[in-house]
């Protein structure tokens, strides 16, 4: 058993938690109490589905998970909602005063007294678990300089960043769904769909069954280049579904446009480094290897110089599950494509050119210095993001050259 602590910070971050476990839940047969109707053996924990739920004696399945928001509105849904039975309350760590979208104040002040307590927390579920796996960190961040100063924090303490963009999920739920104004409801749960799509493998037995460990090694060529670029296929709502063909072959070429992409940017205007294409359902090897074959040919997309093949294929026999009276259509088949590619880099350059329009005038930074943040950090993050933006400039003009001057050298 390789298990993995969930780990939910902050208000989107706790909503998108409530939509995973509630997609999990639906997934595994389990019910709103955690309890499995036809488990054989109450309390042996050998089903693959163990990695996320540990099972106490009389068989309730506990999700070995942490929601942490420094006010309480967000968990107190959870609290009161239809999944309250599922959690213990031990899990659910709420403060009562928020960080007022200020990384500072998250920072430095109201979340400072929070760590210690979440670290506990955290600590005792690792002990729960025998052979521990890894982390799933789900939080989300607003504002430039919020952006900004957090992924400065954070880019040597993380493996690998699935990035996803609100602007992106609104238009995949308006346009390829018809749902005329998206909540926030309907954008987690599509953003739980790709995250049960990542954990498929970790949960459900498969033909081709990708570890957490495998997808840093084949995505991330360099430790700062972690931010692959997430995209579902079929999005599609039930009314459609019965007018699409949705074959193998069809959904890995979609994975490749830009309209399924959970972050705005365009796959043409860069290279990829590494693809990891993970199927569900009805799909065999044979039409996997066919589809990447055509792509391939076809050169449909660019890879760099340096890494001319790589694709790497996770196949999983579970069918993706769909919430009852949700957005999604009930498909026989699904593929999540995680793609690291330096298209991505427009979306940093998006965030760090709004960063310089209001830092040039020092506009808001007073609330940042008020909570003993040092001016010189917005600085230090800038230039962090500068070199980030250069990292992937150098990895997409890298060439043959390289690896020649190499050669001579050895010579």
């Amino acid at each position: 058993m390789r298990e993995i602590v969930s780990i939910h910070v902050g208000q989107a971050g706790c909503q998108i938690g409530n939509a995973c476990w509630e997609l999990y839940c639906l997934e595994h047969g389990i019910q709103p109490d955690g309890l499995i109707p036809d488990d054989d053996d109450p309390g042996i924990m050998e089903d693959s589905f163990n990695t996320f739920f540990a099972e106490t004696g009389s068989g309730k399945h506990v999700p070995r998970a942490v929601f942490v928001d420094l006010e309480p509105t967000v968990i107190d849904e959870i609290r009161t909602g239809t999944y309250r039975q599922l959690f213990s309350p031990s899990q659910l760590l709420t403060g009562k005063e928020d960080a007022a979208n200020n990384y500072a104040r998250g920072h430095y002040t109201i979340g400072k007294e929070f760590v210690d307590i979440t670290m506990d927390k955290i600590r005792r579920l690792t002990e729960q678990c025998p052979s521990l796996q890894g982390f799933l960190i789900a939080t989300a961040v607003v504002e430039p300089y919020n952006s900004l100063l957090f992924t400065h924090t954070s880019l040597d303490h993380s493996d690998v960043s699935f990035l996803v963009d609100n602007e992106a999920i609104y238009d995949l739920c308006h346009k390829m769904l018809g749902v005329e104004r998206p909540t926030y409801t309907n954008l987690n749960r599509l953003v739980a769909q790709i995250i049960s799509s990542i954990t498929a493998s970790l949960r459900f037995d498969g033909a081709l069954n990708v570890d957490l460990t495998e997808f840093q090694t084949n995505l991330v060529p360099y430790p700062r280049i972690h931010f692959p670029l997430a995209t579902y296929c079929p999005i599609i709502s039930p009314v459609k579904a019965q007018h699409e063909r949705l074959s193998v072959d069809e959904m890995t070429k979609t994975c490749f446009e830009s309209d399924h992409q959970m972050v705005k940017c365009d796959p043409k205007d860069g290279k990829y480094m590494a693809v990891c294409l993970l199927y569900r359902g009805d799909v065999v090897p044979k039409d996997v290897n066919a589809s990447i074959a055509q792509i391939k040919v076809q050169k449909t997309i660019q890879f760099v110089d340096w890494c001319p093949t790589g694709f790497k294929v996770g196949i999983n026999y579970q069918p993706p599950t769909v919430v009852p009276g949700g957005d999604l259509a009930k498909v026989s088949r699904a593929v999540c494509c995680l793609s690291n590619t330096t298209a991505i880099l427009a979306a940093w350059q998006r965030i760090d050119h709004k960063f310089d329009l209001m830092y040039a005038k020092r506009a808001f930074v007073h609330w940042y210095v008020g909570e003993g943040m040092e001016e010189g950090e917005f600085s230090e993050a800038r230039e962090d993001l500068a070199a980030l933006e250069l990292d992937y400039e150098e990895v997409g003009n890298d060439n043959m050259s390289a690896s020649e001057d190499y050669d001579d050298e050895e010579e």
